[in-house]
């Protein structure tokens, strides 16, 4: 005989039946909505107040509500070596679960292309995350330094203040001494801008070359009016509009190895402030991080605080970044050896 059930029981059956197995049928939930409940720490490769420090921290307090979850952003500072040291960390000791974010000197990526003591990674295996804005270097004079132009950087000797090896306040110089025969003297060492600043008010060194046209128009706005810094160089490829009557360094370059030989260390501006990930971090916490930075970037509150912080916002994705990379790493060997040889 068939089995048979009254009609209310066979309801109920039913209603259980499609009960369960719409357990077992609904899609899984994302890994990338398990950022609630987690704190994700932005290392920062400097010392804290210079402008890497600023960018990270008012990315943080607005990134939350971009991110499945709305987890904890928090901001650490791990300067050392022009911030080789945090990306040594982040590559080979954070967490590779997307709860680990670092933003390190733009120069840092290309350390490894040009044989840079102390690089232990790969930069082209970083997840990039994006960056905040596509950035124009500028190199200053303290007032009194004797140095008031361009020209001046040929005939006169001035000490440079820079952070370590793969800091632009240290490359940038060296580069443009290399390429261009100036005659910028480099002092190294100090942890971040903001000391570097220090040593120029105590008079240990009279200059800053590199220094985020950004972060100076942000922190020293004063100073630029005044004229104790004298902004006399750009370490870009065209003229930023603020500044029309001051020369780039890729205008002063007379020879085409010169301009290849400085576009290795120019395309770094198109990623000024950069973030990444470790490598290996899973493919949909990749892509939720980019997708909430670009657009944090595009968030009207995060745009009002960066604009009274002077920060220029001109977002440049992870994609792309990761693009540039893998395209300045494809560089001729001969080329490369030799931008390599300028920064020792």
């Amino acid at each position: 005989m068939k089995d048979r059930c009254f009609p209310e029981s066979c309801r109920l059956s039913l209603g259980l039946l499609l009960g369960l197995s719409s357990v077992f049928i609904a899609p899984r939930p994302s890994h990338a909505q398990s950022f609630h409940g987690e704190t994700i720490g932005i290392t920062v490769g400097f010392s804290a107040g210079g402008g890497y420090d600023i960018y990270a921290r008012v990315l943080a307090r607005y990134l939350p509500t971009h991110l499945p979850g709305a987890p904890n952003v928090i901001v650490m500072n791990m300067p050392g070596a022009g911030s080789m040291r945090a990306a040594n960390w982040i590559y080979n000791v954070a967490p590779k679960d997307g709860t680990a974010l670092g933003t390190i000197s733009r120069g840092t990526p290309f350390d490894p292309l040009l044989n840079m003591p102390g690089a232990q990674f790969d930069a082209t295996k970083f997840t990039w995350i994006g960056s905040a804005n596509n950035e124009v270097g500028v190199c200053v004079a303290w007032g009194n330094a004797g140095v008031n132009s361009t020209e001046d950087l040929y005939s006169k000797e001035i000490i440079i203040g820079a952070s370590g090896g793969s800091a632009d306040s240290d490359q940038f110089p060296k580069i443009i001494n290399g390429v261009l025969g100036t005659r910028m003297k480099v002092v190294s060492g100090y942890p971040g801008g903001n000391e570097i600043n220090l040593a120029m008010e105590r008079g240990e060194v009279q200059g800053r070359c590199g220094w985020s046209w950004t972060s100076l128009k942000a922190t020293h706005s004063a100073a630029l009016k005044s004229g104790t810094f004298k902004v006399i160089l750009q370490v870009s490829m065209q003229r930023h509009p603020d500044l029309p009557n001051v020369p780039t360094v890729y205008e002063l370059a007379k020879t085409d190895e010169q301009r290849a030989l400085l576009k290795i260390f120019l395309a770094r501006q198109v990623m000024g402030r950069p973030f990444m990930a470790p490598p290996g971090i899973a493919a949909d916490r990749a892509a939720a991080l980019r997708k909430g930075f670009l657009e944090t970037l595009a968030d009207r509150a995060f745009l009002e605080e960066s604009d009274k912080n002077s920060l220029e916002i001109s977002a440049v994705s992870g994609e792309d970044v990761q693009k540039l990379i893998t395209e300045v790493y494809s560089v001729p060997e001969d080329i490369r050896l030799k931008a390599g040889q300028l920064i020792r």
